[in-house]
């Protein structure tokens, strides 16, 4: 179901623009994008991935937190939910229960902003929209411009519900109505069904988008807190033309799953 609705969310946005005319009052970012920095983000957003982890990308970590503010790179937590996280940090290579169990492994949607450093990712402009199409999970979001409402409040989404407008050359986006089931990271960075998020991409260049998003969850954290990433265009000029996202159908009820509820009942 993920797969067609993406597919035809693309096909849609795709003959959209075929037909529109130019629009030179907004950016042009439409292409493949991917992140430019912190590349074991995934791994810990508030800081460098554990050596376990580096040994099995193969790959050096960046040491340095994706958390702008606060100026220490911490996410602001309430003590219960410190202690929820750390009990996850403590348990993830080690894993005896569904709680440690990272999301991403049992194949749901990454949510925000865990899609945008999870491979590589496409951005549409069909009139009146932004549309994001994630490689990972096919995920997607669809933005409108058109100052809209957003959906009821009792209405909560893996993705969230989006509504977004242009401040010159930055893209502001209100995010609103989020479920309560995705992480951050894969080790147990979280918030609740209440979190408010708050994105603005900032076009740079013509290869270049800085992204900032501030996280707003009043049964979380003592008081907001904002990340910040570099985006960089992944694919460009003919090549552009003829690209697509890969197929990476990770899906739930698939064999790794599977093994790892054997693993668990084992134990």
């Amino acid at each position: 179901m993920i797969r067609r609705s993406s597919a035809f969310i693309a096909a849609i946005a795709s003959a959209a623009l075929w037909c529109a005319p130019a629009r030179a009052q907004t950016p042009d970012i439409q292409g493949f994008w991917a992140n430019q920095s912190h590349r074991l983000a995934t791994y810990n957003i508030e800081g460098a991935a554990d050596p376990t982890h580096v040994f099995l990308s193969g790959n050096p970590t960046d040491e340095t937190s994706l958390v702008v503010d606060p100026p220490d790179g911490k996410i602001p937590y309430q003590p219960w939910a410190k202690a929820k996280r750390d009990d996850v940090l403590e348990h993830h290579l080690n894993i005896t229960k569904w709680e440690y169990v990272d999301p991403h492994t049992r194949c749901f949607l990454s949510g925000i902003p865990r899609m945008f450093y999870q491979g590589t990712f496409q951005i549409l402009q069909p009139p009146g929209y932004i549309v994001i199409l994630q490689e990972f999970n096919h995920g997607t979001r669809v933005i409108p411009l058109d100052a809209r409402p957003h959906v009821g409040e009792n209405i909560k989404l893996w993705m969230g519900d989006s509504r977004g407008h242009w401040e010159g050359n930055t893209l502001v986006v209100d995010v609103t109505n989020k479920n309560d089931k995705t992480w951050f990271d894969i080790v147990g960075d979280f918030h609740s069904d209440a979190v408010r998020i708050r994105e603005r991409f900032t076009v740079v260049s013509a290869d270049r988008i800085d992204y900032r998003a501030t996280f707003e969850d009043p049964k979380v954290y003592t008081r907001p807190f904002t990340i910040a990433l570099s985006f960089g265009r992944t694919v460009k000029g003919e090549e552009a033309k003829s690209y697509e996202l890969l197929e990476e159908a990770c899906h739930e009820g698939d064999q790794d799953t599977q093994e790892m509820v054997h693993r668990l009942e084992k134990k």
